[in-house]
């Protein structure tokens, strides 16, 4: 496995359209030193289906593991189906002794906004997951969107998740992107995030907002006018970045959206299918113009899609 990233720089380091800020230990992370993965889709039959197969992933990785687990949740349609299912579950007992254990994290956020707005992932959380979820988990730890300075609660947060040992379970989707490709968290083409860089924020950029509205609207979020207005008016994008997805102990990737998003088709098919450089340099470059090519080159990841996916 990729050794979990240590301390970081105290200032972000500027690189492309991003403001990162870079791990320390991971000469072993660089892409050329990382071997590529292909992976297989495993395909379910339905959304709720895919819940079960996510909430079995958060059992087994306990059962695993003594002790304290640390998992990374994902916004928007690809895990609300166990959100609901678990939320349902932590009204009773039949989870107590698995939420005493957990550590959550959420991925990224769109900045300034509101931690009540209906845009932001902290409310759909709270939404699907529910009050008892939140009161019997060990900790909760989002990245703050209401505060006057982004970068220093950025660091706070990376700061957080390292003490922890860094994650047990990362969640992610797929986001698309123009000529088939995606962004991975909020990893966007062109923000020059490389294997060393642990979280970063990037300049806000329609496409991304729109994606975002659409998919909240979908996955069945009520959102106002007032809502929708804020969260336009939004400047950046808080995100993880590679070093964080890469020294992750396992990923479980989910795709359920591919009616309301018909271009994650196209955007998977070239995640799956392009033959990552031998060339350190060229490598770097495909990286960067397609985020959600990080993914091959992790070790451990399970990529859970329903069948309209591959159609």
């Amino acid at each position: 496995m990729v050794t979990p990233v240590g301390q970081k720089e105290q200032a972000p380091t500027n690189a492309g359209a991003g403001s990162w800020l870079k791990g320390a230990g991971t000469e072993n992370t660089r892409p050329s030193r990382l071997t590529p993965h292909n992976i297989t889709p495993e395909i379910i039959q339905s959304e709720d289906q895919v819940g079960q197969a996510q909430l079995e992933e958060i059992e087994r990785a306990a059962q695993n593991k003594s002790g304290d687990l640390v998992i990374i949740l994902l916004g928007g349609r690809g895990a609300q189906a166990m959100y609901r299912r678990v939320g349902e579950m932590a009204r009773t007992n039949a989870l107590d002794e698995l939420l005493g254990r957990l550590h959550v994290f959420t991925q990224d956020a769109l900045a300034p906004l509101r931690m009540n707005n209906a845009l932001n992932f902290v409310s759909d959380f709270q939404r699907l997951l529910g009050e008892a979820f939140f009161r019997k988990i060990k900790s909760f730890t989002p990245m703050r969107t209401d505060v006057d300075d982004l970068e220093a609660e950025l660091a706070r947060y990376t700061e957080k998740l390292e003490s922890l040992g860094g994650s047990d379970l990362f969640f992610l989707g797929l986001g698309p992107e123009a000529g088939a490709a995606s962004h991975l968290a909020y990893i966007k083409p062109g923000s020059g995030a490389t294997s060393e860089d642990f979280a970063g924020m990037i300049p806000i950029y329609p496409s991304v907002l729109d994606h975002h509205i659409t998919k909240f609207k979908a996955g069945g979020a009520t959102v106002t006018e007032a809502d929708e207005a804020e969260c336009r008016a939004a400047t950046h994008i808080m995100t993880l970045g590679p070093a964080a997805i890469l020294s992750t102990r396992r990923i479980v990737q989910s795709i359920v959206d591919a009616d309301t998003a018909p271009a994650k088709r196209e955007s998977y098919r070239c995640m799956l299918e392009t033959v990552l450089s031998e060339d350190a340099a060229e490598r770097a470059t495909q990286l960067d113009a397609n985020p959600g090519l990080w993914l091959r080159l992790h070790p451990n990841v399970r990529s859970l899609v329903l069948p309209n996916v591959l159609t």
